[in-house]
């Protein structure tokens, strides 16, 4: 693609350079706006999915959540749209395929994309007018942020309540140890600055925040001078100019914006810390500790700094070969490292965290010691060249890599360029790492560099900080004592005035959550700008030999998989499954140990991973099939040695290791139980759902709240040894009836590779002998569930679920449109908007065949499991406008058409195809989907989802057991 050239460049703007980058084929374009300073670095790439980004450098001195209320609160009606809720209207309104706005520590984004250019045009008209031109309704702030209640709103007899959005999902977030672990560091590693505090808000300090501390931070930091734009995609940056000048910035002139950038004071002895974290009154504390330690490093935005810290932390840190990791790994001080473990280099400047969890108070000092002495060792015996190489390639690697299938390409490419533009460094140097990677190469020739690295950044760095995270059954009481104490001595001191206006307020509030908005004000797509179905990719099969390869644009990388179907297995064998995908790339392969395995995995290709997928047929969703696959990836240039990685891991994967087993296990309970907090509302629909059908019972088993609590156990058991060695042989027979099955392949990469990918093939696999054997079965489900899982958190999570329809059945397509449309319609004002809830909705899993709905960080629980009731009731008792049913269909159509990375359409592809879902059933559904009635709606709503049909399962904390035995759910402890 040409560079723009300078008589093509918008008058308001100036063109500072031009930088065309071959490995991810665009070319990055830097602008300034000449009247206000604002930045824009525009990514021209032939791609129509178009992104746009806008950023505010935002500074917060306290944890009261200014800048994260405030993204909130700016979403909620602007100049030009001033509805109550311009936002979710244009989720409801568009064919976006990507819709957030982020709060980081320092910075503040709204981001978005589409393939469709007039709603890109929409989209970006309201986010324009959302930042810039914002209302700032103090409602708004109250339902977002925060506000003071009654019990019952209207009856000031009622105790005094905290309520609000960012609240609920903050006390959500911060339920999590590792958050909190997070934060403890930061707040010690940067005693003076930004990072000290808790942007997104800490709980307790959110109260403190008044509506005009929020108003002041928005008149000062959004303003276009301090404002960052950034564009991917095919739209000219003279057109993006053209619509930034004239929807904002022709009303702004250059403002001085005052911000507390600095770097931090250094300290010169290490700290060490220690601060508790709530778990239940009774619940056992031991092994329950985290221990950290981490460094100050340099910024994040000089490049050498950057990349010297991704190469220390890979060196350290990257698998379980690297010296830090294998020490922690299997050290005894804990049961597996600590999430934390890496390089965070998003803030100013970097810091580098390793660590341990489930260990005991007191043992920070005998932690620094093994870190210390793991460090003095590097230093003393050097890194191989070998070994920095299989680094280098993954650098490489991960930047040449199309990514695109959960997170647009564009907006990862953007998302890693906005650091050092919020910092003064330099975007396009980073995004084109090919020369930098160059010095590199060079630097590690010399066997003292690394040394030198880990010297000068670590071990003579006494910007340390050791903070030990213990449990404490008693914190929790002791924090909901203090906040009911404090409630009870304000409301003590209300007056009536005071009393009254908070009722007042409730009570304006509620009748602005009901308020119909005039949303014709707001630009919208609509069913004639839906496009068609995009076509699948080609997919072509090898002559004799069972591989569907698939020629797509992957910038240099290929992809592999070898496909097996289940064996048949025992129940027992079946829940194993899940540990053997995990273990079988991370064991030691023939004569190699998992050590040398890890070694050569990372200097051959981009990593390696097996898994299992079952669905039941498009037209039972008891009857299900499966397959176990192991997929892999590398550069072209290692195209040979990834088939034979494959090849290798798939027959000669051996368990014998019986430690490295042991810490495999340990590490897999760890990452389970960390999940609740961030994937509460999965979990609790996976609990509701699971005596609706064998893949929804087999979800919940190997995946859900059974499967946390069974990995639990099987932790505990391999205390003892000979249960240790039982588990290994057992892994090691499923493996062997596993390598027997029949295979086929699945091949993807540039026109060139695929033939060659196809003879490495049959070179790896012509002599390998397969048996059919028994298929594997699981038969039908069929129970109803009502379930209460207890656990640490200081929210809930409310599922509801029942029995529907697999999806070629006639009544699918009706009940997918019907989840977005009680969402809109009801859901969303009742549990988020009302309730305080982060996010509530619902949806068809025609997967599964179930219909779920769901609550995400809820402040409740009886009155949300009501609501799910209420809405269905609301279904048929209310008059609809035709466009709530258009949105709805757009909504699925966009989830339909989303796209993805060149190589996860192929990957896509070929799994449909896998479980029988062929293009033709794909346009049937789609069709089925743009033909739904209001009618439809609330016939398939009647038929399916009746009261006596529903499972019920709720994720909350100990405290509510009395609420949810009074619910008459069975009580579950995770």
């Amino acid at each position: 693609m040409a560079a723009v050239s300078e008589n093509s460049v918008h008058p308001a703007f100036e063109k500072l350079r031009s930088h065309r980058i071959g490995t991810l084929n665009l070319t990055v374009e830097e602008y300034r706006h000449r009247k206000t300073g604002a930045r824009h670095l525009h990514m021209a790439a032939d791609n129509d999915e178009n992104v746009f980004f806008v950023a505010l450098r935002t500074f917060p001195m306290d944890s009261t959540g200014v800048a994260h209320i405030l993204e909130h609160t700016a979403l909620c009606g602007s100049e030009k749209y001033p509805v109550r809720d311009p936002f979710f209207m244009m989720i409801r309104r568009s064919l976006n395929t990507f819709m957030n706005a982020f709060t980081s520590s320092d910075w503040t984004a709204y981001p978005f994309a589409s393939k469709n250019r007039k709603d890109f045009d929409n989209l970006l008209s309201v986010y324009l007018d959302s930042v810039f031109f914002s209302k700032l309704d103090p409602l708004d702030f109250a339902q977002e942020g925060h506000r003071l209640e009654f019990e019952d709103p209207s009856d000031p007899s009622t105790p005094l309540v905290y309520r609000g959005v960012v609240y609920n999902e903050m006390k959500g977030a911060m339920s999590a140890p590792t958050s909190q672990l997070w934060q403890h560091l930061s707040s010690h590693l940067f005693p003076t600055t930004t990072y000290h505090y808790n942007s997104g808000g800490e709980p307790d300090h959110i109260v403190d925040l008044s509506y005009d501390d929020l108003v002041r931070f928005y008149r000062h930091h959004y303003h276009p001078s301090n404002a960052i734009f950034a564009t991917y995609g095919n739209i000219p940056a003279r057109e993006h100019h053209e619509r930034f000048e004239e929807l904002a910035l022709k009303r702004f002139d250059q403002q001085h914006v005052e911000l507390p950038v600095r770097d931090e004071k250094r300290m010169f002895t290490p700290l060490t810390v220690e601060q508790g974290y709530p778990v239940a009154e009774g619940e056992s504390t031991e092994h329950k500790t985290h221990i950290v330690v981490g460094w100050l490093l340099g910024h994040s935005f000089d490049l050498q700094e950057n990349l010297e810290g991704q190469l220390l932390a890979n060196v350290l840190l990257e698998n379980s070969a690297s010296p830090l990791m294998r020490a922690l790994e299997t050290s005894d001080l804990g049961h597996s490292p600590s999430p934390m473990c890496g390089l965070e280099d998003s803030n100013r400047e970097m810091t580098f965290v390793c660590g341990i969890e489930g260990s005991e108070p007191g043992r920070g000092s005998d932690l620094e010691a093994l870190l210390e002495q793991t460090l003095q060792k590097v230093v003393d015996d050097g890194v191989s060249e070998e070994r920095l190489e299989a680094i280098l390639h993954q650098l490489e690697l991960h930047q040449r890599e199309i990514a695109g299938d959960q997170f647009p390409y564009g907006l990862q490419l953007i998302m890693s360029a906005i650091s050092p533009m919020v910092h003064g460094g330099d975007p396009v140097a980073l995004l084109d790492l090919e020369p930098v990677l160059a010095q590199l190469r060079e630097k590690i020739r010399d066997p003292n560099y690394i040394p030198d690295l880990v010297r000068r950044k670590l071990l003579d760095n006494p910007h340390r900080v050791t903070l030990t995270l213990r449990p404490d059954a008693q914190l929790e009481n002791r924090r909901q004592e203090a906040i009911r104490q404090a409630l009870a001595q304000r409301k003590a001191a209300l007056s009536e005035e005071e009393v009254r206006q908070i009722v007042e307020r409730a009570t304006a509030l509620e009748e602005r959550q009901h308020r119909k908005d005039d949303d014709s004000i707001l630009p919208k797509v609509d069913l004639t700008d839906v496009p068609l179905q995009t076509p699948e990719p080609e997919a072509k099969f090898a002559e004799n030999f069972p591989a569907t390869l698939y020629a797509r644009g992957t910038n240099g990388l290929v992809y592999e998989q070898v496909v097996m179907p289940l064996p048949a297995m025992t129940e027992d064998e079946l829940l194993l499954l899940p540990l053997y995908t995990t273990c079988v790339t991370e064991v030691g392969c023939g004569e190699l140990d998992y050590l040398q395995m890890q070694d050569r995995i990372s200097a051959e290709s981009g990593g390696i991973a097996a898994f299992s997928t079952t669905r039941g047929r498009i037209d039972d969703v008891q009857d299900l099939s499966g397959y176990l696959i192991f997929n892999g990836k590398a550069l072209a240039r290692n195209r040979e040695a990834l088939g034979k990685l494959l090849r290798d891991v798939c027959m000669e994967a051996r368990f014998d290791e019986q430690g490295r087993v042991r810490e495999l296990v340990a590490q897999i309970r760890a990452r389970r139980e960390q999940a609740v907090t961030g994937s509460g509302h999965a979990l609790a629909m996976g609990a509701a759902s699971q005596g609706i059908s064998a893949g929804a019972w087999l979800n919940f088993r190997l995946g859900g709240l059974e499967a946390i609590r069974g990995i639990k156990a099987l932790d505990d058991s391999l205390a003892d040894e000979a249960e240790l060695a039982k588990l290994c042989q057992r892994l090691a027979d499923l493996h062997q009836r596993i390598r027997q099955q029949a295979r086929q392949y699945l091949v993807i990469g540039e026109d060139d590779q695929v033939a060659p990918m196809v003879d490495d093939l049959k070179r790896n696999w012509g002599g390998e002998t397969t048996a059919a054997g028994e298929a594997w079965s699981l038969g039908p489900v069929d129970y109803r569930t009502r379930q209460a899982w207890l656990t640490s958190t200081q929210v809930n999570f409310c599922a509801k679920a029942y029995p529907t329809v697999p999806v070629d059945h006639p009544d699918a397509a009706a009940l997918t449109v019907l989840g977005g449309f009680l969402r809109n319609g009801y859901l969303h004002r009742a549990i988020r908007e009302k309730g305080g809830a982060y996010g509530g909705g619902a949806g068809q899993d025609s997967v599964n065949g179930t219909f779920r709905f769901f609550s995400y960080r809820d402040p409740r629980l009886a009155e949300t499991l009501d609501d799910f009731d209420n809405a269905l009731q609301w279904l048929q008792e209310t008059e609809h406008d035709p466009q709530e049913l258009e949105e709805s269909i757009l909504g699925v159509i966009g989830q339909l058409d989303k796209p993805r990375s060149p190589a996860g359409e192929a990957r896509h592809a070929f799994h449909n195809r896998l479980f029988g879902r062929s293009p033709e059933q794909r346009a049937r559904y789609r069709e089925r989907v743009l033909a739904v009635t209001i009618d439809d709606l609330k016939r398939v709503a009647s038929t399916w989802l009746a009261p006596e049909r529903a499972s019920t399962a709720v994720i909350t904390s100990h405290d509510n057991r009395a609420a949810a035995e009074a619910l008459e759910l069975s009580i579950e402890e995770l």
